[in-house]
C-alpha cells in the first residue's frame, strides 16, 4: 500500500494561525507521527510525504507528485479555522464524488476512528471542491482536526501525546479501510550460558597506570614519519614510530619518551619545542603490566593506544629522570611499560577541529548514563539509544550524548525546551516562547538528534532503516560540518566555541572513570 501523506501548509505558508500556533506545525506534527507509526506497525507500507519540515510547496507540486508516484490513497492533515466559538473535527472528500466512491467509504472508516481518540466535537463527514482533493488520481481525504481559534482545541493541539492520539486514529482507520496486516512482534530469544574450558595461565598480578607520552609530530605518511627519527636522531633524540587509529585512517606519530608524571612530560616537552619542533605535544595515555605465573613467559612491549591529549606546557627546571621507553638515557629504577594494546581504544581528540562527527561510540551506555548521573540523579537512561543509532548512522554516539548534557544541562532542562519533548538537542529552539520541537517518545528525540547531525556530517542520503523524524533536516546544509567544531556559528549561533564545549565534556566523560 502506497501513502501519500501531506502535512498542510509549510515554509512560507503559515496557514491558519491562532492561540500561539501555526497550522503548519501542528500539521508536520502530525503527519510525522503518522509516518513513524504506520511504518513501524504494519507491513507492506510505504509512505511519501509531501515534507518532512518546515517547507514551502505548492499545492499542484502536491497533487501532481502523488499522481507521478501512483499512491493508493492521499490524506492531507489540515487544521481548521474560524471564530473562536467553532470547535471540532471534520473531513473532506471531494464533491464530485459519489456516496458510494471508494473514497466515501474510507472517509467513513476513518473518521469513526479518529473520533475514538481525538477529544473533539464531531462536525460530520463532507464534501469540498479543494484541489488536493479534486486533483488526485486516488482515494482522497483531507482532515481538519480541530480549530486553531478555539481555545480547547487549541490546547489539546500543543499536547504531543494529543498529537499521538490524533495520529493513531487515522493509522488505525487507514489500516482497517486498506486491510493492512501488523507486524509481528518480535520475541526476545531465550539465551543459556555454556561453561568454557581454558588452560591459558591467568594472571597472578595485573595493574595499570596513567603515563603521558611525548610525542613530536603525527603524520598520515609513514614515509613522512621516518624522515622525522632519522632528523631528531641527528640530534641525539632517541625516537620510535608509534601507529594509532584517527577516524577510521592510520596515522604514524613520532614517540620520544614516557612518563609516569604530567609535570615531568611537560618539562621535556618544552625542551623539544625550545629545539625548534613547535608540533610536540602529550598524549595522556593508560599503561599496563601483567606477570603469569608461567615462568618461560617473555615480557613483551605492545603498540601504544591513545586516549587524549593536552598541548600546554610549564618550563623546564631540571631534567627528567624518569624512563625515556624510545631508547634514551634517562634513569629509573622502575621502567614505564608501553601502554596495552587495547582493542577498543578511546578516540583521540589531538586537534579538535579535525574530530569528526563519524567516528565510533567508545563509551558503553552504563558510561554514559553513570556519568550523567553523578549530576543529575534523576537523569532518563538513554544510552542505549545513542550507542545504537550512533552505531547505524555511523556517528560517534557518546559525543552526542556529551551534546545532549550540554543543551540539556545535564537532562535538567534549565532552558526553554521541556522534559516532555523529548527534544534532547535544542531543535527548532531559538529561545523566547519558541520552544522548538516535540518528539513522541524518547527514542524519537535521540533519533531525531542523530539525524540532525548526519545531515551536517554529510551530502549523502539518509539510510532508510528509520523514518525521518528530525523536522528540520532538509533545512540544513548538508555536509557543511563534518567536524564537532564546524557546527560553531551553525548549530548554536553565533556558538563560537560549541563544538570545543561538547568535546571538553566528552573528555570528562572517557575519564570519569
Amino acid at each position: 500500500m502506497k501513502l501519500y501523506l501531506d502535512p498542510g501548509h509549510g515554509g512560507d505558508d503559515p496557514g491558519a494561525q491562532g492561540n500561539g500556533l501555526d497550522e503548519k506545525d501542528i500539521t508536520l506534527a502530525i503527519a510525522l507521527k503518522i509516518r513513524n507509526t504506520i511504518l513501524k506497525d504494519y507491513e507492506n507500507v510505504q509512505v511519501k510525504m509531501s515534507r518532512t519540515s518546515d517547507t514551502t510547496k505548492s499545492l499542484g507540486q502536491r497533487s501532481s507528485e502523488a499522481n507521478a508516484w501512483d499512491a493508493d490513497f492521499f490524506l492531507a492533515i489540515h487544521i481548521n479555522s474560524a471564530d473562536s466559538s467553532a470547535q471540532g473535527y471534520e473531513d473532506f472528500i471531494y464533491n464530485g464524488a459519489s456516496n458510494s466512491s471508494r473514497a466515501a467509504t474510507v472517509q467513513e472508516i476513518i473518521h469513526a476512528e479518529v473520533m475514538k481518540v481525538n477529544q473533539l466535537k464531531d462536525r460530520g463527514q463532507k464534501k469540498a471542491n479543494f484541489h488536493v482533493i479534486r486533483e488526485t488520481n486516488m482515494p482522497a481525504i483531507l482532515t481538519e482536526n480541530g480549530f486553531i481559534s478555539n481555545k480547547h482545541d487549541a490546547q489539546l493541539m500543543k499536547d504531543s501525546s494529543w498529537q499521538q492520539k490524533v495520529a493513531q486514529g487515522h493509522v488505525n482507520g487507514i489500516a482497517k479501510a486498506f486491510g493492512l496486516k501488523r507486524k509481528a512482534k518480535k520475541e526476545t530469544p531465550k539465551t543459556t550460558t555454556a561453561t568454557k574450558t581454558t588452560t591459558t595461565p591467568k594472571p597472578t598480578q595485573s595493574s595499570s597506570t596513567t603515563v603521558y607520552t611525548v610525542y613530536v609530530g603525527s603524520y598520515k605518511s609513514k614515509g613522512n614519519a621516518q624522515d622525522r627519527v632519522a632528523e631528531l636522531t641527528k640530534k641525539n633524540i632517541n625516537s620510535s614510530i608509534v601507529t594509532t587509529k584517527i577516524s577510521g585512517a592510520t596515522w604514524y606519530r613520532v614517540k620520544i619518551a614516557t612518563y609516569t608524571t604530567n609535570a615531568n612530560a611537560e618539562k621535556r616537552l618544552k625542551e623539544i619545542e625550545k629545539a625548534g619542533y613547535k608540533d610536540a605535544f602529550i598524549i595522556i595515555e593508560k599503561a599496563s603490566a601483567t606477570t603469569t605465573n608461567s615462568a618461560t613467559q617473555k615480557p613483551t612491549t605492545s603498540t601504544s593506544k591513545t586516549t587524549t591529549t593536552t598541548a600546554t606546557a610549564k618550563p623546564a627546571t631540571t631534567p627528567s629522570k624518569e624512563t625515556n621507553t624510545a631508547g634514551g638515557t634517562n634513569k629509573n629504577t622502575n621502567p614505564i611499560p608501553a601502554p596495552a594494546n587495547n582493542t577498543k581504544e578511546p578516540p583521540i581528540i589531538a586537534a579538535p577541529g579535525q574530530f569528526t562527527i563519524f567516528g565510533p561510540t567508545f563509551l558503553t551506555p552504563e558510561q554514559m548514563n553513570q556519568f550523567v548521573k553523578k549530576v543529575n540523579p534523576n537523569a532518563p537512561e538513554l544510552g542505549q539509544f545513542y550507542q545504537i543509532l550512533g552505531k547505524y548512522y555511523g556517528i560517534r554516539g557518546d559525543v552526542a550524548f556529551a551534546q545532549a548534557i550540554h543543551e540539556t544541562d545535564y537532562f535538567r532542562f534549565t532552558g526553554v525546551v521541556n522534559p516532555e519533548q523529548n527534544n534532547y538537542s535544542g531543535i527548532g529552539a531559538t529561545g523566547g516562547d519558541t520552544r522548538g520541537a516535540s518528539f513522541e517518545n524518547q527514542e524519537e528525540g535521540v533519533l531525531a538528534q542523530l539525524q540532525h547531525l548526519y545531515a551536517y556530517a554529510t551530502a549523502k542520503p539518509l539510510p532508510d532503516q528509520y523514518p525521518l523524524v528530525d523536522p528540520r533536516f532538509h533545512l540544513v546544509d548538508r555536509g557543511s560540518a563534518p567536524t564537532w567544531t564546524a557546527l560553531n556559528g551553525k548549530w548554536a549561533v553565533p556558538g563560537t566555541t560549541y563544538g570545543q564545549s561538547i568535546l571538553n565534556l566528552y573528555e570528562k566523560m572517557i575519564h570519569s572513570g
